[in-house]
C-alpha cells in the first residue's frame, strides 16, 4: 500500500482516520447523542492528514509496539485493522491460506488461556497452537470440536468465565524449556538473522579502504557469531542464504522450521539526524500483556555486554510486536547494533575487531542465559576464550 502520511488527503486517509476514531485515539465528534458537533472530516473522501491525525497515528503505534514515525506503512496499517476485530464480530478458524490475525484472536487466546486449555504467548495469530486449544476446550464442554469458534463456542466461553487469572503459563513453559536444556551451551540450536541480502545493500559507509554496505556488515557480523557459536558445540543456522532479502515473516518461517531453541536478529538503525546513536535491543511484547520472557532476559544480557564492551550509548531495550519477533515460535531477540547515520557508531561497526567484540558480546549473553544467574563474572569480563575452556571441560568432564 502507499505510505501515508502528514499532508496526504484522500479516501485512505479518511479510513485512517476512521479507524483511529473507533478504537479510542481521536474525538468521535459527537455530543453524545450521536450528533456530529465538530469532525465528522474524517469522513470525508479527501480528508486530510493534519496535525491531529499524527499525533493520533504515533499514539496508535507507541501502544501497539511499533515504529514511532507518525507514518501509515504496510506495518501501522495491518495493526490497525487487527486492533479494529472484537471477539464474535467474525468467526474464527485455522487456515493456512489466509491466516487471521487480531484482537479478537487476542482475546480468545486469553480466555482459553484463563481456562487452562492454552499456554503459548498472546499473540493474536490464529495458528495450530490456537487451533489445538480451541478444539480440546470444545471437546471438554461437549461442543463439536471443530476448531471454529462461532456462536455456540463463544456462548459457552461467556457462561463459564475465567477459572483463575493473572498466570502466565508462556513464561513459565519458557523458563521450564531454559532449565530443563542445563548451562553447556554444546547443542543448543541458534538462527541467527542478518538484515538486508541479495540486492538490498542498505546503507553505504566510506572506510579507507573503500564504501562499505550495510549488509556486508551484518553478513560479517553474523559470520563471525556463527562462528563462535559452533566452536562452542552449538548448532547454528542462517535465516537466509547470502543472496536474498526475505520478509520478515519468511524468516520467521525460516527460523520455525529448524525447530531452534534461541533466534537473534542483528540489524543497523539509521536517522535523518547525523546525532542519533547508540545500540537497542528488542523482543516479543504486547499491550495484552503477553511478553516473551526469555527474549526479555537475553535482550537484557545483550544490551549490557554490548554497550560495556564497545562504548556504544544505550538505548535500553524494547518490547515490539514486530512481526519477526511475533511469528517465531522461539524466543527471540532483535539487536540494532548501531545507527550507520552517525559517524562513531559507523566508524565502530566497519571496524572488524569491534565485529568481534560485538559477536562475543552476544555469544556471552547466550551463555550467561543459560546460566540462570549463576556466574558471577562482571558485565563486560567474561572472554570467549574462558566460555570456551569450560564448554570443554564440562564435555570431558561429561
Amino acid at each position: 500500500m502507499h505510505r501515508l502520511r502528514r499532508g496526504d488527503h484522500g479516501p485512505a486517509v479518511a479510513e485512517v482516520y476512521g479507524a483511529l476514531s473507533g478504537l479510542g485515539f481521536l474525538d468521535d465528534g459527537t455530543d453524545g447523542s450521536g450528533a456530529v458537533v465538530n469532525g465528522d472530516y474524517w469522513r470525508d473522501t479527501d480528508a486530510v492528514f493534519d496535525n491531529v491525525l499524527d499525533s493520533a497515528v504515533r499514539g496508535f503505534q507507541q501502544q501497539r509496539g511499533l515504529l514511532v514515525d507518525g507514518i501509515v506503512g504496510p506495518a501501522t496499517y495491518r495493526a490497525l485493522k487487527e486492533a479494529s476485530y472484537r471477539l464474535g464480530a467474525r468467526t474464527l478458524i485455522y487456515q493456512l491460506s489466509a491466516p487471521l490475525y487480531g484482537d479478537d484472536v487476542a482475546t480468545l487466546q486469553r480466555r482459553l488461556q484463563d481456562l487452562g486449555f492454552y499456554v503459548d504467548r498472546v499473540d493474536g495469530f490464529f495458528g495450530p497452537v490456537t487451533h489445538d486449544a480451541l478444539t480440546s476446550f470444545q471437546r471438554e464442554i461437549g461442543l463439536a470440536a471443530d476448531g471454529i469458534c462461532g456462536p455456540d463456542t463463544l456462548r459457552s466461553l461467556e457462561l463459564l468465565g475465567p477459572r483463575v487469572t493473572g498466570g502466565n503459563p508462556h513464561r513459565i513453559s519458557e523458563e521450564e524449556l531454559v532449565h530443563r536444556s542445563g548451562p553447556q551451551l554444546t547443542g543448543k540450536r541458534i538462527v541467527i538473522d542478518p538484515g538486508l541480502g541479495g540486492p538490498d545493500k542498505g546503507i553505504a559507509v566510506p572506510t579507507e579502504f573503500g564504501e562499505m554496505f550495510e549488509s556486508e556488515i551484518l553478513w560479517d557480523l553474523a559470520s563471525r557469531l556463527e562462528g563462535r557459536m559452533a566452536a562452542t558445540g552449538m548448532e547454528t543456522f542462517l535465516s537466509r542464504p547470502w543472496d536474498a532479502n526475505p520478509t520478515d515473516s519468511q524468516r520467521a518461517s525460516t527460523a520455525n522450521g529448524f525447530d531452534a531453541d534461541l533466534m537473534i536478529a542483528l540489524r543497523c538503525a539509521a536517522s535523518n539526524s547525523p546525532l542519533a546513536n547508540g545500540v537497542a535491543s528488542f523482543h516479543f511484547g504486547n499491550l495484552h500483556g503477553s511478553t516473551s520472557m526469555i527474549g526479555q532476559v537475553l535482550a537484557g544480557f545483550v544490551q549490557r555486554e554490548v554497550v560495556a564492551r564497545t562504548s556504544l550509548q544505550d538505548c535500553r531495550t524494547h518490547s515490539r510486536t514486530w512481526d519477526l519477533l511475533r511469528l517465531t515460535k522461539m524466543p527471540t531477540v532483535q539487536v540494532d547494533i548501531g545507527y550507520l547515520t552517525n559517524e562513531y557508531d559507523a566508524r565502530v561497526l566497519t571496524n572488524p575487531r569491534y565485529r568481534d567484540v560485538i559477536a562475543e558480546a552476544i555469544l556471552i549473553s547466550v551463555k550467561r542465559l543459560y546460566l540462570l544467574g549463576q556466574d558471577d563474572q562482571p558485565t563486560g569480563t567474561y572472554t570467549f576464550a574462558e566460555l570456551l575452556a569450560e564448554e570443554l571441560a564440562a564435555i570431558n568432564r561429561g
